[in-house]
């Protein structure tokens, strides 16, 4: 999502001290943008990399075998996945 494509009707409000206000002042006049521009931008790229770390999953190459290779696999529904199974639909709810 970029800076554009958000609606300006949304505030945020944020206090700092005077120097790391000077320094982010200081940052976005090298950008050439505001400090308005800046801080949305900079706080967009973290927020991006943060939802990126911790919805992606890297496997290595053996790792990675070995998920596709379970998934080629037939499930078996012993006694134990079908136990967990059934704890599950007790406690999930889905929408």
């Amino acid at each position: 999502m970029t800076a554009t494509a958000i609606s300006k009707a949304q505030r945020v409000n944020l206090r700092l001290n005077g120097d790391a206000k000077h320094t982010i002042e200081r940052a976005a006049s090298f950008e050439g943008k505001t400090v308005s521009k800046f801080i949305l931008a900079s706080a967009l790229a973290s927020a991006e990399q943060t939802i990126h770390e911790h919805e992606t999953m890297t496997l290595n190459k053996r790792d990675s075998e070995a998920f596709f290779d379970a998934l080629s696999k037939p499930v078996k529904f012993n006694a134990k996945l079908l136990s967990a199974l059934d704890g599950h639909d007790q406690r999930v709810v889905s929408k």
